[in-house]
């Protein structure tokens, strides 16, 4: 029993750990800590959803319908290199958003050390103290709510994707596109068929492995903000972004 287990989880990883659209988009959302559940989520859902249809026999349906996957690669070439101009337009230009992934806070009240440095010019506002180098002082003399008040009226240091747009750009990548339906659907439910009464073991392993990937991707992308703390590495990383959307979109269209 649990050989199509292990079965469905090798071959699950072997065709989801790929340098793809969908994964950049996760990594990329995971680095700026952004809807990063919500983003996992949905692709993990769509994944065992696709699962699911292959293993009901929906792969032999997509085979008798051909055009049907012409339609959706031309979709999804398009989308995909709209979206690799738009990587390209964040590199050439960056914005603050770029600097998404420094999310190093400090707790409230906290003072960092600065020996040997001239304290800056400090201003107050709703009993807070605003230090020249981005520290908030506490009155301790002003209420809890007002500090909050205070603080939530303050501009974001940074621009944030909106949850929407997120999970509509992230089922696009998912649902547009065409390989998803000819490995997932039909390659995957085509293997899943041939252990028989077993199937739905081996599609119980190929979703196990979209969950622990994608949550693994989204939540684990933060290990490297380190070194993706600069704007210029920001600027490196939708370079590459752009280059692969682009190329991807490309590949659908030519003739193999």
């Amino acid at each position: 029993m649990l050989a199509p287990v292990l079965a469905g989880l090798g071959l699950g990883f072997s065709l989801i750990i790929a340098i793809g659209a969908q994964n950049l988009f996760v990594l990329r959302q995971g680095l700026r800590r952004e809807h990063v559940l919500a983003v996992a989520a949905i692709c993990a859902i769509s994944d065992a959803i696709l699962i699911a249809l292959g293993v009901s026999g929906v792969g032999f349906v997509l085979e008798a319908v051909p055009w049907l996957v012409d339609v959706v690669r031309w979709a999804g070439a398009l989308f995909l290199v709209a979206y690799g101009v738009l990587a390209a337009r964040r590199a050439w230009r960056p914005t603050g958003a770029a600097l998404g992934a420094d999310d190093t806070q400090q707790p409230v009240g906290a003072v960092s050390p600065q020996e040997g440095v001239v304290e800056p010019h400090r201003t107050t506002s709703g009993g807070v103290t605003h230090a020249g180098s981005g520290e908030f002082l506490l009155d301790p003399e002003v209420s809890a709510s007002q500090v909050r008040s205070d603080i939530r009226s303050a501009p974001p240091a940074a621009t944030r994707t909106r949850l929407i747009p997120a999970l509509l750009t992230c089922l696009a990548l998912t649902w547009l596109n065409p390989h998803v339906y000819l490995d997932t659907v039909f390659l995957l439910g085509t293997v899943a068929n041939t252990h028989g009464d077993d199937r739905w073991l081996f599609a119980a392993g190929a979703m196990t492995a979209s969950i622990v990937w994608f949550f693994g991707l989204a939540f684990g992308a933060r290990l490297l903000g380190r070194w993706l703390s600069t704007p210029r590495a920001w600027r490196i990383l939708d370079a590459v972004i752009a280059v692969v959307m682009i190329g991807l979109g490309v590949s659908l269209v030519l003739p193999h």
